[in-house]
């Protein structure tokens, strides 16, 4: 099977789709499938073991996109199946246009996400279900029902995600709920933990995740910020002296830091089903996280983590304050983490992947 994988963001960029693309990659690579990747970077990305096509971002944004639909049909012809990570409309379309079967990994909804940086809309994704931000939101609607429509298949890593879908009328036959899958303890590189307690975040630094209500909780804490993103120069002008940005890290130095905290944070105002999350518990540290979209399905108050609604950080640093001052809670929280994530067994999850895009492309 050849398969052209697309995502918007690829290493050295920082979040989910940065991480998960070029794992699939090796992973078929690993079963034998021959791999092509389309991205977006700001520079040439890394060499790999397989061609990585990039669109660079300095282009302006219409001559950007056109180019990465462009090539993304050139690709999608030497392909049986496109894997989509990322870039959905262009995705779609480029594959319609190459006749060439697409499934979609629908991560959010690029339509909120749109309306939400253009400032069209506020709140969280179900409110926006309902309507609101006028023509130009309608308009991001329907272009994304239009991408959902030309899909053979689509995967989403959580309940919450594959219930919104189904709502957009796409029907449950072509809709699977796929988790992310959680990496192995092993994976890990040693992280110095220093001055304890201490707290992680690792992600893409973005308004969504809402780090300025984590902020409130630091007081005799370190917190340590792993990522990068559009809005790390403000974070940074609003942290205070005990949080330390250490920039974009190697996954496995990432997944070290995360082995090394005594829990790792989650403040997002929305979400859908992180990596952070899995990638926390997976080497065995809790986490402390806002109940919004999927991470609930992951994150079980009491069990794993903690739980407090989004945009409130009295709750948020209360939550802290009782993680670090109970030893019972904090070492039961510890001995759930890694087996609570266990069936997201990356073989499992790539297994179910794998079938799903041969059977997409009648393989």
């Amino acid at each position: 099977m050849n398969v052209l994988i697309v995502s918007g963001i690829w290493p050295p960029d920082v979040g989910g789709p940065a991480s998960h693309a070029p794992e699939v990659a090796t992973w078929l690579r690993g079963r034998g499938h021959r791999v092509e990747a389309v991205v977006t970077a700001d520079a040439a990305p890394a060499r790999e073991e397989y061609p990585v096509h990039w669109v660079s971002r300095s282009l302006p944004p219409g001559v950007r996109h056109l180019a990465a639909l462009r090539a993304i049909v050139a690709a999608a012809r030497r392909a049986d199946v496109v894997y989509s990570t990322g870039m959905f409309g262009r995705s779609s379309l480029g594959a319609a246009l190459a006749r060439t079967p697409v499934v979609l990994k629908l991560t959010a909804d690029p339509a909120f996400e749109r309306a939400r940086r253009r400032g069209l809309v506020a709140g969280e994704v179900e409110q926006f279900q309902a309507g609101g931000g006028g023509a130009a939101a309608r308009a991001l609607r329907s272009a994304r029902d239009a991408a959902l429509r030309r899909a053979a298949h689509i995967v989403c890593p959580s309940a919450f995600m594959r219930d919104l879908v189904l709502s957009w009328g796409v029907p449950a036959e072509r809709v699977t709920l796929l988790p992310n899958p959680a990496p192995r303890a092993e994976d890990a590189e040693p992280f110095d933990a220093g001055t304890r307690p201490l707290l992680a975040f690792a992600g893409r630094l973005t308004a969504q995740k809402d780090l300025g209500t984590a902020f409130a909780a630091i007081q005799d804490t370190r917190l340590v910020v792993a990522g990068d993103g559009p809005d790390r120069a403000r974070l940074e002008s609003l942290a205070g002296p005990n949080v330390e940005f250490v920039g974009p890290l190697p996954r496995a130095r990432a997944l070290g830091l995360l082995r090394a905290a005594d829990a790792s944070i989650l403040t997002s105002l929305w979400e859908n089903f992180p990596h952070g999350v899995v990638e926390s518990l997976a080497v065995g540290t809790p986490v402390i996280a806002t109940r919004t979209g999927g991470v609930a399905e992951i994150v079980r108050d009491g069990e794993n983590g903690l739980l407090v609604e989004p945009g409130d950080p009295d709750a948020f640093a209360a939550a802290v304050r009782r993680y670090l001052d109970d030893d019972a809670l904090r070492e039961r929280l510890r001995a759930n983490a890694a087996a609570s994530v266990a069936q997201f067994d990356r073989d499992a999850v790539y297994g179910q992947l794998e079938t799903i895009l041969e059977h997409a492309c009648g393989a």
